[in-house]
C-alpha cells in the first residue's frame, strides 16, 4: 500500500525550530539529516542558517559565525527593511539551508538541493544586533513560462504583519524593471493564494480608480506586470 504525496508530506519529523530569539512550531516534513529528526528543538543560526541539535552547539557556533546578513548583494533598503539578492549557484550551502528551513512551513515545496537555477530574494529586518530573516521568494533565472516567483514564504513569526504583501509587491517591481509580465508558479499554498488574490485585487482596483478613461486588460497588465490570466480571474 502506497501513501500519496500529500500524506507523506504531512508526516512531520520536526517539532519546534529555534531561530534567533523565536521558537516556532514546524508545520510539515523537511528533509533535514535523519540525526536531527525528532529532536525536541532544532536550532538554526538566523544568519548562516546552519542547524544544530542542542542549545550548547548553537551557542558555540554563534561565537564563531561571521555572518550578520545573508551572503548576497543588498539591492533595496527602506527604513528597517532590506532585500538581498542571492545566486543559488554561488551560495549553494546557504540556499540549500534556506530551502530546508522553508520546507518545514510549505507543504508543496519539492526542490531542496537543486538551487543553481534560482535567484533568491531575501527580505530582512535590520536592528542593532544584525539583519534578521523575515521571508523570501525564489525565481528561476530563465523561466519559459515567465514565472516571477517559484517559491515564496514569510516565516511564521512574521506572518500577518504585511510582509507577505511586500514580498509579492517586490516580485512585481522586479518584473517591471525587467520589462515583462509575471506570475507565481503554481500550485500556490492556500495562504499564498489568498495573499496573491488580495494583492491582485488591490493593485487592479488602484489602477482603475486612478484612471479616468476606459482601460483595457493589456494596459492594466503593462501598468502592473500582472499577466492577463491573473487579471481576468481576480
Amino acid at each position: 500500500m502506497t501513501q500519496s504525496h500529500s500524506e507523506v508530506s504531512r508526516v512531520k519529523n520536526l517539532d519546534r525550530i529555534a531561530i534567533g530569539r523565536h521558537l516556532v512550531e514546524a508545520w510539515y516534513f523537511s528533509p533535514y539529516p535523519v540525526e536531527y529528526a525528532h529532536t525536541p528543538v532544532l536550532y538554526v543560526c538566523e544568519f548562516c542558517l546552519s542547524f544544530y541539535a542542542s542549545e550548547k552547539q548553537i551557542e558555540r557556533h554563534r561565537h564563531k559565525c561571521t555572518l550578520r546578513h545573508p551572503p548576497g548583494n543588498e539591492i533595496y533598503r527602506h527604513e528597517d527593511i532590506s532585500f538581498f539578492e542571492i545566486d543559488g549557484r554561488k551560495q549553494k550551502t546557504w540556499c540549500r539551508n534556506l530551502c530546508l528551513l522553508s520546507k518545514a512551513f510549505l507543504d508543496h515545496k519539492t526542490l531542496y538541493y537543486d538551487v543553481d537555477p534560482f535567484l533568491y530574494y531575501v527580505m530582512c529586518h535590520r536592528d542593532e544586533t544584525g539583519v534578521h530573516l523575515v521571508g523570501y521568494f525564489s525565481k528561476e533565472k530563465e523561466s519559459a513560462e515567465n514565472y516571477n516567483v517559484a517559491c515564496i514564504l514569510t516565516l511564521p513569526q512574521y506572518q500577518r504583519m504585511g510582509y507577505g504583501k511586500l514580498l509579492i509587491e517586490f516580485s512585481y517591481e522586479l518584473s517591471k524593471k525587467e520589462g515583462r509580465l509575471g506570475s507565481p508558479e503554481k500550485p500556490l499554498s492556500d495562504l499564498g493564494l489568498l495573499s496573491y488574490r488580495a494583492y491582485w485585487a488591490e493593485t487592479i482596483v488602484d489602477v482603475l480608480v486612478n484612471t479616468k478613461e476606459d482601460i483595457t486588460i493589456d494596459e492594466i497588465a503593462n501598468k502592473t506586470a500582472i499577466v492577463h490570466s491573473d487579471i481576468i480571474h481576480t
